[in-house]
């Protein structure tokens, strides 16, 4: 069933066009992912849909009564309040079924109620659409969500207003999930989340029964989520079946006909003419009108476009000016707090020179501190940092904050970089995209993926043999990543990498490092060893105890012995969650044969009957509430 579609949709900005011609069509289901070099007016596209912008021309047309829901990458909040005033918004109208319940309840206990039947009546279906649209479980599934995205108990009265930009974009997305709309479009909804809330969000989207339209640079998200890829690129769209994997192949051959297609006209085209120019050269009326005729033939003839297969692509490589030693980084027993809140404690590890390295870990638990105490800027409580000879660091920060953003581009590379003239640092700034007038915005001006590039590009002059990146994948479109994750595969020297980019983590690192606030679990292998093994742990913090550093060299038997206690732990969860069903039904059972009761003509002018049966049935929800929590907790632990 089609729920929504658009015909030639048109958008510019003065002469600049951002969008030509676009037309596509989704149906009810269909989970759609946007693709495409930055600026090529994906966003644009997603704001014109929503109604937020309105096109130059072109129209788009949305099912009749379909609930359009839009995740933006900022700007998510203009109200005040709290974190979990926020996200309760959605369940208003259970609140007001509520206080009409409360309400209805205190009629039909009067005696002298002259419209009691009326009430009861009315009292009796409200109680059926109440438990018939989740108002027995939407609370359980208020905090569910909520901590799903990192927002635990303790966060909850947390005032918006002083949320980071991360987490404003989770909260965000946590209310999104909860409105449920019936079509959903995301803009990069993969920012700002850790590995554990990504797979939390795919769960999510998977299952989700609206229709999806997201934007996403992710390459490992796209794949697991979406059956269509729309390519944005050169003002136009081209819609693919299939996941970004498939998309890819798709392309490819695409791209392929497409150059095939054009050299072929062009041939016909050559030939044409070199007929043309032998019929004129022989100068007879009758050749010269066969010539003529064929320049009108050829002046009709509607010529391919060049295909512009390769878009313009940065250079980048890293080369050290001088190795390091073999010992690059040795910790032991590092520990960080801020005032009351604990990072981390007990981090150790050992770094050889040339090793890649990526860390991982929960937002909040200090990667990015770890990564300063490193360079020396950050001090920590406690522990042993020694780094060794000839090391050479290079940091790449995820927020461009080393950047000077009252200069320009040409400026701040200048700035850091004095020995090169103009001309030679024009024409490495052109590597870098940053070409013409360019060169003389402000850095303040820039986008997030120029800002990310111009980093990249001091990074690249620095001479490092140690580099360290924090998230060096935001901000930067799918051609752009897999650039610089080569740059990085052939650096010789030594790399540390924080990152939740599951592609990069797939390709680049020889040791996963997993940052705990217990300290470092350490995984010898790439993002697929790391989903193996990380699942061989205990999903309770608290019960790893001693074993974090030892994680995976156990001896067969404790193989053997863990996956036993594994399989009698989930023995027993399978247990646990029948009983509960069986006393969630139960007490169901109990609530409906009460409300049937006090439904029956003989309890109408009842009042005792009525109240002590309506106190039961309350007490008999509030029970239901409480095993329903526990019920939902153990389901999200499966």
């Amino acid at each position: 069933m089609l729920v929504m579609s658009a015909k030639d949709i048109c958008k510019s900005y003065g002469t600049d066009i951002i969008i030509e011609d676009v037309s596509f069509s989704v149906n009810k289901g269909d989970k759609v992912g946007i693709v495409g070099p930055n600026g090529a007016g994906k966003t644009t596209l997603l704001s014109i849909i929503a109604g937020e912008n309105e096109p130059t021309s072109g129209d788009v047309f949305i099912r009749s009564g379909y609930v359009v829901g839009y995740l933006k990458q900022k700007d998510h909040f203009f109200s005040e309040g709290t974190v979990i005033e926020e996200a309760a918004k959605t369940f208003t109208h259970f609140y007001e079924m509520e206080e009409e319940i409360s309400s209805l309840e205190k009629a039909i206990s009067d005696t002298n109620n002259p419209i009691f039947d009326q009430d009861l009546e009315a009292y009796t279906h409200l109680m059926d659409e109440y438990k018939a649209t989740g108002g027995y479980s939407y609370k359980s599934e208020l905090i569910g969500v909520l901590a799903s995205m990192g927002f635990g108990a303790d966060t909850h009265d947390k005032e918006i207003s002083m949320l980071s930009g991360g987490e404003k974009t989770r909260l965000a997305l946590a209310c999104m999930m909860l409105q449920k709309p019936d079509i959903l479009m995301l803009d990069e909804p993969t920012n700002h989340l850790d590995l554990k809330m990504l797979a939390w969000l795919e769960s999510f989207l998977k299952t989700y029964k609206g229709t999806i339209i997201v934007v996403s640079h992710d390459r490992y998200f796209l794949d697991r989520i979406v059956n269509r890829i729309f390519d944005m690129r050169g003002t136009h769209l081209v819609d693919y079946r299939g996941n970004y994997s498939e998309y890819l192949v798709k392309r490819s051959e695409r791209e392929e006909v497409m150059r095939r297609e054009y050299e072929k006209q062009q041939k016909e085209i050559a030939r044409q003419e070199e007929i043309i120019r032998r019929f004129k050269q022989h100068n007879t009326e009758h050749l010269v009108k066969r010539a003529q005729s064929r320049e009108k033939r050829l002046a009709h003839l509607e010529v391919l476009d060049r295909p512009s297969l390769k878009q313009a692509e940065l250079k980048l490589s890293f080369d050290a000016d001088f190795q390091s030693g073999k010992d690059v980084i040795m910790t032991e027993e590092l520990s960080k707090s801020f005032g009351e809140k604990q990072l981390f404690k007990d981090v150790k590890f050992d770094i050889k020179s040339g090793e890649k390295i990526c860390f991982i870990g929960e937002n909040g638990v200090g990667k990015t501190t770890l990564l300063r105490i490193i360079m020396g800027e950050e001090e920590a409580d406690e522990g042993y940092l020694k780094i060794g000879h000839n090391v050479d660091f290079g940091y790449y920060d995820q927020g461009q904050l080393l950047l000077d953003e009252n200069e320009t581009v040409l400026g701040e590379m200048k700035n850091a970089y004095h020995l090169y003239t103009d001309t030679e640092m024009r024409n490495i700034l052109g590597r870098f995209l940053f070409r013409g007038d360019d060169v003389f915005k402000s850095v303040s001006a820039l986008s997030g993926g120029e800002k990310a590039r111009l980093s990249l590009l001091k990074l690249m002059l620095s001479g490092a043999n140690t580099l360290i990146f924090d998230e060096p994948t935001n901000h930067l479109d799918i051609e752009s990543k897999e650039i610089v994750e080569a740059a990085i595969m052939e650096f010789k020297g030594t790399v540390l990498i924080v990152s939740h980019d599951r592609y990069l983590l797939s390709k680049i690192p020889d040791r996963i490092l997993e940052l705990r606030h217990e300290g470092i679990r350490e995984y010898k292998g790439k993002f697929d060893y790391y989903l193996e093994k990380s699942s061989e742990f205990d999903k309770q913090d608290n019960d790893i105890g001693g074993d974090e550093n030892t994680n995976d060299e156990l001896s067969a038997e404790d193989e053997r012995r863990r996956r036993k206690e594994r399989e009698a732990e989930e023995r027993r969860r399978s247990r646990r969650v029948a009983e509960l069903e069986a006393i969630i039904h139960d007490i169901e059972a109990k609530i409906d044969d009460i409300e049937s009761e006090m439904c029956k003509p003989e309890h109408a002018s009842d009042v005792f009957y009525l109240r002590e049966a309506g106190d039961k049935a309350d007490e008999y929800k509030t029970e239901l509430e409480s095993i329903y929590d526990e019920w939902l907790s153990l389901q999200e632990d499966e």
